[in-house]
């Protein structure tokens, strides 16, 4: 098969759709792959990198597309990639399509077979090709909202981990999934006092055994989250529901409740964002003020460190890749119900009922 890398041309995105050491696998299987020109110079690799492991550099990103009967890559396209997709051409990537009726329409309308990263399913429910990025998502969240906690920044001014004779300051996490414990972890290694709240029992249970007694678990209600926006100063919001929207958490009447300089860190944003509040932002301008709370709503995190994010993202991704590269998506997708539960939309047909649901089509 011809597998095609093209350079991510979303907003500061830096990370790649695969390694040289993925790209070598695949050249080692006979399967021809063409990278973009400077594709994998944001995340440490370079077109060297490539050509010494077999791939075939292409100057334009329209020639990847053109010559390419699978794209890889990290985020999803945007509306200049929309014409240079192809019918039946295979498209494995990031989607959140929930988010975005226009991307929606546009691989509707592309008849490609669009297989997304964050609907890849295992059968205990897990997600194997998102865990990797909200795991970093989730860590960067305590640290961007560590950083625009400092009053120069409209923060609050406080120091989350405190100093000795001065109290640490308080994290709430709003669920206990991948990114909500990796943002413990984070918060709880810096000394902060931390509240994570999420509805599964089961979940917080784990919280409980696997982190520090400063993390305190909570049911999550809607009384218990206005309770606690009075008193933290710094939320981050983790909820996923798979494939669909996240649910609005925290209203716009509610931030009138938080103190001034309170930061909020949306990670949910992808999929429309947990906050009421949330829009969209970027690396280039990450932040936004609504009633004196700072918004830190950026859609792609884990491009700020790419070569992490891209070393990462490739160890999950690269076998589902040389599946669909060695069978084909049909007969991979049949084979494997795990990659099956990838396919959002195939030739013009949504098959994934979540994004029926979110535009109803």
């Amino acid at each position: 098969m011809k597998i095609g890398i093209p350079k991510e041309i979303k907003n500061n995105e830096s990370r790649v759709g695969m390694t040289p050491a993925g790209v070598f696998e695949l050249t080692k299987n006979k399967h021809t792959v063409y990278v973009q020109s400077t594709a994998g110079e944001g995340s440490g690799f370079f077109d060297n990198d490539y050509l010494e492991v077999g791939a075939t550099i292409l100057p334009t990103i329209k020639d990847v597309y053109n010559q390419s009967d699978m794209i890889v890559k990290v985020k999803e396209p945007i509306a200049e990639e929309y014409p240079l997709i192809q019918e039946n051409q295979i498209v494995f990537t990031y989607f959140h399509f929930a988010s975005s009726e226009a991307l929606t329409k546009a691989m509707i309308k592309s008849k490609a077979i669009c297989i997304a990263y964050e609907t890849v399913e295992d059968a205990d429910g897990t997600l194997p090709l998102l865990t990797p990025m909200s795991e970093v998502a989730g860590r960067m969240s305590i640290q961007q909202g560590a950083k625009y906690l400092e009053k120069p920044i409209k923060g609050k001014g406080i120091l989350l981990g405190g100093v000795p004779g001065v109290k640490p300051g308080k994290v709430l996490i709003l669920g206990a999934g991948v990114v909500g414990v990796q943002a413990a972890k984070m918060a709880a290694g810096l000394g902060a006092h931390v509240t994570i709240m999420d509805i599964n029992m089961k979940r917080l249970r784990y919280v409980n055994d696997v982190l520090p007694n400063h993390v305190v678990t909570e049911f999550s209600s809607e009384y218990s989250i206005r309770k606690h926006i009075k008193t933290h100063d710094l939320i981050v919001g983790g909820v996923l529901v798979k494939g669909g929207k996240a649910p609005k958490l925290i209203t716009r009447d509610m931030l009138k409740e938080m103190h001034p300089g309170t930061v909020i860190v949306d990670v949910a944003v992808d999929q429309g964002g947990c906050f009421e509040t949330t829009k969209a932002t970027t690396h280039e301008d990450p932040t936004y003020i609504i009633d004196d709370v700072v918004h830190y709503c950026v859609a792609n995190m884990p491009g700020a460190v790419p070569y992490t994010s891209t070393m990462a993202l490739t160890n999950v991704t690269l076998p589902y890749i040389l599946k669909l590269a060695k069978l084909g998506w049909e007969k991979a997708c049949a084979s494997d119900e795990t990659l099956h539960k990838g396919l959002n939309i195939v030739k013009g047909d949504v098959v994934y009922e979540e994004i029926n649901e979110a535009f109803d089509l």
